[in-house]
């Protein structure tokens, strides 16, 4: 389906119409028993177990409370250093002074819901062998490829044994949702059912699923940080941005996960002052590729011309209280990423139509250029790309733009229709992964859609980043790493096939009658309740 700016415009003025409603925040207190109820953007439950593919952001926060990790970061925060991680369902670890052997020794007498034992060595061998099975379908597979092998010497101690150095292993891999350690025997013994009715360790034990009301959970007593605050947690899926914002404001729910267009915080903030925003930093990365095989866009004038135009600041801006302006390919909250006052003046790129059009000219350009692209009719991916025309006409660089369907998006990107490609994703702070995923040579896309997502074609039709990569990815030593990893950032910014243009936070509404525990600070886009209390 593609649809005209105007109508997107006027779709984006009824959310923001719909959203001034408000909270209930002048509701009767209720009693701290009282359940807790999360809304998500989604239509139903897909899946509760962390190894299941086409997981949603709903599932992915029923699996948050179900499951537990070796490890974790403090609550509200991505462990972004080898320090900033505390034990979880180990109670203590190590590594080797080259990085590739870590060694977890586990708690003793940690139990799993409903009578299932006591979690050893063996289960979670049997999690991890899963992803590194080649025969089995897990979720998110690709980033346990480090793993040559995972051993159990005991009972309470496991190996893992990497190909080659990581020194942020427990970022990297310990604490994704797919590294949420597995019950064999539940596992083994419910088979398909596993997927609605799974076993784990955490605060919260499944009570029961449904695709109308969503996920129920009970507090699990014999957690062994103790149990969760209150007793009953709702997960309930609401895809409809109206039907999820009045569910919120009439008291349905507690806590709605936000939208993430222009204006959408302070219209609900002028509305109902008292709605607390939980807002991860950074977010989703949201980067412009540039198709290198498609001319003009091969011609690096053209390209500085593009980056010179767009104002990074003037798009966060419109973002306001969610967006912060990017300066390489790595959010500025991560190790690894470049300021700008730190780089050297040309690859800076303040702001400069002038300079741009000088630049066009160069290129062979006087009187500008037509550049067609698509991009999604999504609230974030479209008022984006609408801002960026809008600054890149004054330059003379005029965007064919067209604003399709998401899913028809993603399928026309992954086929290499796209010249200008607008892509949002979220990453932790592992500074490869975003350089591996978007513009490695082994990720190109291909037309036939067996590619991966460097839809610049960096590294294949101009010399890449490759070599440095490799590099960095043998650097057992962090601080070590991430300076070849600003080496990398530098690179980019002189080629330019990718440009970071802003980070938007993933934001949640909170009724003020809720107190979750400790403040969001960044991580990942669903986060722990078992310390939520209402007052």
């Amino acid at each position: 389906m593609t649809i005209s700016r105007r109508a997107f415009l006027a779709q984006s003025s009824a959310v923001g119409a719909v959203v001034t409603i408000g909270t209930s925040a002048s509701l009767p207190a209720v009693a701290q028993e009282a359940p807790i109820s999360i809304a998500l953007a989604a239509r139903s439950p897909t899946g509760l177990s962390p190894q299941q593919t086409g997981l949603t952001g709903g599932d992915s926060w029923a699996i948050r409370q179900i499951f537990d990790t070796l490890v974790k970061a403090d609550d509200g925060t991505f462990g972004v250093r080898p320090e900033d991680f505390r034990p979880s369902l180990a109670r203590s670890w190590e590594s080797s002074p080259d990085a590739k052997t870590w060694t977890y020794r586990l708690r003793e007498g940690v139990q799993f819901h409903k009578g299932y034992g006591e979690l050893t060595s063996d289960d979670v061998l049997f999690t991890f062998s899963r992803h590194l099975d080649p025969k089995t379908v897990t979720n998110q597979k690709a980033l346990y490829s480090i793993i040559d092998r995972v051993e159990a010497p005991d009972r309470y101690t496991v190996r893992f044994l990497l190909k080659r150095p990581d020194p942020i292993f427990n970022g990297s891999v310990a604490t994704t949702l797919g590294a949420n350690i597995l019950s064999r025997k539940a596992f083994e013994e419910r088979g398909p059912k596993f997927n609605m009715d799974p076993i784990g360790t955490g605060a919260y034990q499944v009570e029961s699923v449904s695709p109308t009301e969503g996920v129920l959970l009970s507090a699990f007593p014999q957690h062994f940080a103790g149990p969760a605050v209150t007793k009953t947690l709702r997960v309930a899926f609401i895809a409809d941005t109206t039907a999820r914002t009045l569910a919120f404001a009439s008291g349905q729910v507690d806590m709605i996960e936000g939208v993430r267009a222009p204006g959408w915080i302070p219209t609900m903030r002028q509305r109902s002052p008292q709605t607390i925003f939980d807002a991860t930093a950074p977010g989703s990365f949201n980067s412009l590729h540039i198709n290198l095989t498609r001319p003009p866009l091969n011609d690096i004038k053209v390209r500085q011309a593009i980056r010179l135009a767009i104002n990074n600041e003037q798009i966060a801006a419109a973002f306001a209280g969610m967006s912060v302006p990017m300066v390489g390919i790595i959010a500025p909250q991560f190790a690894g990423s470049v300021k700008k006052d730190a780089l050297a003046p040309e690859l800076r790129y303040e702001p400069d139509v002038k300079r741009a059009k000088a630049l066009l000219a160069e290129a062979g350009f006087p009187n500008g250029v037509t550049i067609p692209c698509f991009t999604s009719q999504r609230e974030d991916y479209a008022a984006i790309m609408l801002i960026i025309q809008e600054q890149l006409r004054a330059a003379g660089i005029n965007l064919d733009l067209k604003i399709i369907d998401h899913a028809t998006m993603h399928a026309e990107n992954r086929k290499d229709r796209n010249a200008i490609t607008l892509y949002s994703s979220s990453y932790p702070p592992v500074p490869t992964q975003p350089f591996l995923q978007q513009l490695a040579a082994s990720a190109e896309v291909k037309a036939d859609s067996t590619g991966g997502e460097n839809y610049s074609h960096y590294g294949v039709a101009m010399p890449g980043i490759d070599a440095l990569i490799e590099r960095a990815q043998d650097e057992p030593d962090f601080e070590k790493r991430t300076a070849l990893i600003q080496e990398v950032e530098k690179q980019v910014l002189r080629d330019l096939p990718l440009m970071g243009i802003v980070t938007l936070s993933y934001v949640i509404a909170r009724n003020p009658r809720v107190d979750i525990g400790y403040p969001v600070k960044s991580g990942y886009a669903y986060w722990p309740l078992n310390r939520a209390k209402k007052a």
